[in-house]
Order: structure tokens, then C-alpha cells, then sequence
């Protein structure tokens, strides 16, 4: 009878505990979901970009801090069954601390991040430098909580503070290719020489639009769909070709060549025909472009001459000068413009043989 009353006087404490525990746990995920459902319902009649992104950083946050409500909870119980001994309560005390302020950090980082984000899909500044301006923020920000939570915890700062100073050469030192790669990301990002998008081609010959302009490297998308990754130092030395910059839209050259015999004044005025219903009816072709023919060279076969078209983009002037040169070639075979093979003459008459038979001893 004694051990059973023992036993039951001493599981009521813990019953206690656990019982609160678990209601508080249940009562703070039921505030989170009505809090988070409210606040979505009120941002969601509002035409701000700010309330919004404030409700989507506050979601994981506010969940660190439910934990954090859940220790003290815990704490509180703990104490008032006499459960909690003071060394348990001072580590209950630091790791709340810690809580609360990692949910300040993640809640800060959240809303840097989607601000970002956000502006990096409404402003063409942000999408170029949306990777690099992310992980600086996040750099900074994580400096920032890990000074504060250190100070939190009654570490001093100040020598940490004073020893970066050597520490960072020291990493300089170390990092030197990784820096480099970084600060010409940022100065790509600044001059703005290409853009995430652009359509570009290296150096070494490379084409490719460009999908990302990261810290260390910047991936180029080639037109087979793979893709080069190129350290940024190497990019940022090279000779690069923007063919979107200043604008997509770009010249399409065609050379064409007719007889001698053909009525030149006819030719350019039935391919410039042909060159306007193409620019018209073609989806990539630029419709309001003054296109024109000008004569080149008196070739060995024929009179070359070269038409300009105009495409909306580099990769579209495939398309558009395929469609001309099939439509061309229908409508000179209509009007009977000649479009002459390569021909030689041989003037046997200036270039004469005579064959002399060998002597020989009889």
C-alpha cells in the first residue's frame, strides 16, 4: 500500500507536466493556423506586395516561436512541480533565448530573400544581381544574429570584432580565386554588359542565352539545351557579343545573286515585294522594318547583291531567312529571274595545243 502511494505521488508531477505539455501544444498550433489563415485572408484583399511577403516570412518564424512559448510552458510546469532543479531552469532560460532570437534572424532573412524576390520579377536591375544580392544579404544578416546571439549568451564580441581584421587577410589569402570570381560577378552586375536572358556568344565561340549570374559563376544556356558554367574572372576577361543590347531586334542579311542578263530595276523591285510579305506574315519578322536591296559585286556567274530583313530576336533570324529564300525562289521562277549556276569558259582557241609527235632513230 505504501510503494502504490509512493508510486502514484510520485507520477503526478509528471502526469502534470505531461498533460500541459500537450494541451499547450495543441493550443499554440491551433493559434498559429487561425493567426496565419486571418492574416493570409487580410493581405489577400489588398493589393500591396509588402503585407503579403510580411505573412509569408512570418510563417517559420512564428513556428521557432511556438517552441520557444512551449519551453517556457514546459518551464513553468516544471517549476511548479518542483521537477526543475536550477541548473535544468538556466539551460531552459539560454535555449529560449536562442529560440527567440533565431526566429527574429529566419524572420528578417525570409522577408530580405522575398523582397529580392519580388523586385528581381518587376525590375530589370534586381533579376541580373537576384543571386548575388541574396547571398550577400544572407551573409550579412547571419553575421549579425551569430554577434547577437553570442552577446546573448555572454560571450564578448569585442576580441571576434578585433581578430577579423587578421582573420580576413588570412581568408583573402586562401580565397583569392573564389574573391575574384565574386567581385567580378559584382562588377558584371554593376557595368551590366550582359543580362540574365541575353543572348550572348564568348570568346571561344560559345553562344548561348544566359540564365544565371551567379557569386562565383555565370551559366550560359547553349542552343543544343546544355549549358556552360563559366567562372565569372574568366567572363568578365573575354570578348563577349550581346546581340540583345541595345535591343533584340537585329539585321538578317541575305546574299542573292542573278544573271547578267536580268532587269536589275525589276530584280529589286520584285525581292523587295517578296522581302515586305515576308516581314508581314512571318510571326518573328519585324513588320514595320524599311527593308532594302543593295547591289555588291559583279561576280564570276552573276550580280550579287544583298537583301536586309529584320527579325525580332538573333535565334528567330534562322526562321525568317529560310521563309525568304523559299518564297524568292517561287516568285523569281514566276517572273523569270535566272539565278545562274557557277559557269568556265575555256578558250581553246587562245590556249591552243599542238601535239608533236616524238623522234625517233630509224
Amino acid at each position: 500500500m505504501f510503494s502504490i502511494d509512493y508510486l502514484n505521488d510520485a507520477l503526478t508531477p509528471w502526469v502534470i507536466v505531461i498533460v500541459g505539455v500537450v494541451i499547450s501544444a495543441v493550443v499554440l498550433y491551433i493559434l498559429k493556423k487561425l493567426i496565419m489563415h486571418r492574416l493570409r485572408k487580410l493581405t489577400s484583399e489588398t493589393r500591396y506586395m509588402l503585407d503579403s511577403l510580411m505573412v509569408y516570412a512570418l510563417s517559420l518564424p512564428l513556428t521557432v516561436f511556438a517552441v520557444a512559448c512551449l519551453l517556457m510552458v514546459v518551464e513553468a510546469l516544471l517549476n511548479y512541480t518542483g521537477l526543475l532543479a536550477n541548473t535544468g531552469q538556466a539551460y531552459g532560460d539560454t535555449l529560449i533565448k536562442i529560440l527567440l532570437i533565431m526566429a527574429v534572424i529566419l524572420f528578417v532573412d525570409r522577408i530580405t530573400m522575398g523582397f529580392i524576390g519580388e523586385q528581381a520579377e518587376r525590375h530589370e536591375n534586381f533579376k541580373n544581381s537576384k543571386t548575388i544580392l541574396k547571398g550577400i544579404s544572407r551573409g550579412i544578416i547571419i553575421c549579425i544574429g551569430a554577434l547577437v546571439l553570442l552577446g546573448t549568451l555572454g560571450i564578448s564580441v569585442t576580441p571576434i570584432v578585433a581578430s577579423l581584421g587578421i582573420t580576413s587577410l588570412a581568408v583573402a589569402l586562401a580565397l583569392q580565386p573564389t574573391l575574384e570570381n565574386f567581385f567580378s560577378g559584382v562588377q558584371m552586375v554593376i557595368d551590366k554588359p550582359i543580362r540574365v536572358g541575353d543572348f550572348i556568344e564568348i570568346e571561344s565561340g560559345e553562344q548561348g542565352f544566359v540564365d544565371k549570374i551567379g557569386w562565383r559563376s555565370t551559366w550560359i544556356r547553349m542552343l543544343p539545351n546544355n549549358t556552360i558554367i563559366m567562372p565569372n574572372s574568366e567572363l568578365s576577361n573575354s570578348k563577349i557579343i550581346n546581340y540583345f543590347y541595345p535591343e533584340k531586334e537585329l539585321s538578317v542579311p541575305v546574299e542573292v545573286g542573278v544573271h547578267y542578263s536580268s532587269d536589275l530595276e525589276h530584280v529589286e523591285r520584285v525581292t523587295l515585294e517578296v522581302a515586305r510579305e515576308i516581314l508581314v506574315s512571318h510571326e518573328w519578322g519585324v513588320d514595320d522594318y524599311e527593308t532594302f536591296v543593295v547591289y555588291t559585286a559583279f561576280a564570276d556567274s552573276s550580280i550579287n547583291f544583298t537583301v536586309m530583313l529584320r527579325a525580332k530576336e538573333y535565334f528567330n533570324r534562322f526562321w525568317v531567312k529560310s521563309a525568304f529564300i523559299k518564297a524568292l525562289h517561287k516568285r523569281y521562277a514566276e517572273e523569270g529571274i535566272v539565278i545562274p549556276y557557277p559557269i568556265r569558259a575555256l578558250n581553246t582557241r587562245q590556249e591552243s595545243a599542238t601535239f608533236t609527235p616524238p623522234i625517233t632513230d630509224i
